[in-house]
This record gives C-alpha cells, sequence and structure tokens, in this order.
C-alpha cells in the first residue's frame, strides 16, 4: 500500500451520507479537493444528490450492521484509492419516548446502528491505518452523550456509548499515529428530526401527558434548529486539518451551554457526597 499520501487531498469514508451531516460533509469535501467514499443504505439518494462514482467519489450501499458488508466497502475504498486516512462514523438515527414504554426490539435496534455499526466500521478501518502509521477517526456522539434527556434515555445511552469508546480509543491508538476525536452537535437544521426518530411501541397512561409534550416538542423544533450544518461541516473539516486535534468537540452554543451545564452538576454532586463517598478504604 503506498504511503505518501496524494497531491489531491485525504481519502475519507463517511457513513451516513445520503443526508444531514453526512451529506454536507460529503460535499464539502469533493469541493474542496478530497476524495471520499461514501456510504448509504438508500445508493439512488445519495447519487441523485452528489453523482455516479467517478475518479474522486465512491457511492457505495452499505449495512453497517453486517460486519462483511462493511469489511467489503472498506476494502472498496482502499482499492480504489489505495489509502483511508479519515474515517467519520455519522450514520444513526433517534429512538425517543419513555424508557418503559420501549420494548427490547427498539432498544436493541437503535444500538445495532448508533453503537455497533460505528464499532464495525472502526475495527475493519483500523488494520488499513495501523499499516499506514496514521488516521483520523470522528464518532458523531451527540450533546445528548454528554447529559440525559427526559423521553431520550435509548438515544442518549447508545450515544454515551460512542462517548465512551472514543476515550478509549484515543488512549489505544495513539501509538499508531492515530487520532480520535468525538463530536457531539447540538441542534442543527438537518432532516433529523424529521427523517430520523423512531418513537416508543407502547403507550403507557401514566405517561401520555409527557409524552405528548415531548412530541410537540419535538415538532416544534424541527426545521428551527439553529445550527447550520454546512457550518458544521466545515468545523469538522478544519479539525481533521489539526496537528493535536481535540478528542471532545462540542459542536454548537447550545452544546457548550447543555455541557457546562452538566460538569457543573457533576462537581456539584462530588462536592456534596464527598466525605462519605471516599470513605472506602480498608482501615489502616
Amino acid at each position: 500500500m503506498e504511503n505518501s499520501r496524494p497531491e489531491n487531498g485525504k481519502v475519507w469514508f463517511i457513513t451516513g451520507a445520503s443526508r444531514g451531516f453526512g451529506l454536507e460533509i460529503t460535499k464539502l469535501l469533493l469541493e474542496k479537493g478530497h476524495r471520499v467514499a461514501a456510504t448509504t443504505r438508500q445508493l439512488d439518494r445519495l447519487e441523485r444528490t452528489i453523482g455516479r462514482e467517478n475518479d474522486r467519489f465512491l457511492p457505495l450501499q452499505t449495512d453497517l450492521v453486517n460486519e462483511t458488508s462493511v469489511k467489503n466497502v472498506l476494502a472498496k475504498t482502499v482499492g480504489k484509492f489505495g489509502r483511508l486516512d479519515v474515517v467519520v462514523n455519522n450514520a444513526g438515527y433517534g429512538q425517543f419516548g419513555y424508557v418503559e414504554e420501549i420494548s427490547d426490539t427498539l432498544v436493541r435496534r437503535e444500538f445495532d446502528v448508533n453503537f455497533f455499526g460505528t464499532l464495525n466500521v472502526i475495527r475493519h478501518a483500523l488494520p488499513f491505518m495501523r499499516r499506514q502509521g496514521s488516521g483520523h477517526i470522528f464518532n458523531l456522539s451527540s450533546m445528548a452523550g454528554f447529559t440525559g434527556f427526559p423521553g431520550s434515555g435509548i438515544y442518549c445511552a447508545s450515544k454515551f456509548a460512542v462517548a465512551g469508546l472514543s476515550e478509549s480509543l484515543r488512549d489505544e491508538l495513539a501509538d499508531f499515529g492515530i487520532r480520535v476525536t468525538c463530536v457531539k452537535p447540538g441542534n442543527f437544521r438537518t432532516d433529523f428530526l424529521a427523517d430520523s426518530m423512531q418513537f416508543e411501541d407502547t403507550a403507557i397512561p401514566e405517561y401520555a401527558e409527557k409524552r405528548e409534550a415531548f412530541h410537540m416538542l419535538l415538532k416544534k423544533m424541527n426545521r428551527q434548529q439553529i445550527g447550520d450544518p454546512v457550518r458544521g461541516a466545515e468545523i469538522i473539516l478544519s479539525v481533521s486539518e489539526m496537528a493535536d486535534p481535540p478528542l471532545h468537540l462540542f459542536l454548537g452554543p447550545d452544546a457548550y451551554k447543555v455541557a457546562a451545564r452538566q460538569i457543573r452538576k457533576i462537581q456539584t454532586d462530588m462536592n456534596n457526597i464527598e466525605p462519605v463517598a471516599i470513605d472506602t478504604n480498608y482501615p489502616e
């Protein structure tokens, strides 16, 4: 495998590229002269939006939950472009609803896509990156992967899992020259709240009032989010070019506000209970 980076930009591999952040990042990268392998479950939609395969673009239909499918598309990417510089694990969706109202089937489906899909890509991308001695992995978590929100417990749990995986990977991969950034966006004006949501499959009467209010909140937020996904894509690209990129990338003023509030809450809890909580050692 060739070790020198080609003159015409890095090679990027992006999941969930037919919509939202994935689409905006794909368009920006092609505009800037990079080479992009873009995966989706809806190949026709991606090709209608971006175009068919060419020298710098490789659209791929992929089932991220299927390891063989993931392994094959990564091999096709390296076969076409000769290397793999940046992976963006963007694919995912929101499983919303109060925890007690969500079936085991829906919970596992959420983790299959949001967490295990991400894990499949990472595990099969790493051999290429280790061989090169370089690479950068962006894992899309969420501000909901740093603090929990009512009505979003399963979604939050899947994004917390992505964040925890990212933290461990950063230290595991440092010696190989592979960097890891966990992106925690706030609310961006994508089609996430229109096309990428699943709701509870059981209605428990005691949650009815809260459930209805939460559904109305999401409906009101749709297409009114403050974040510009194009600007978000530009920031991700700029972070990919840093010599020392951050592990934690909170994206947007609302994400920063939520994170700061959560840090204060954690510190307050720690301070309040510290005299009791640290008294755990055997007597000397």
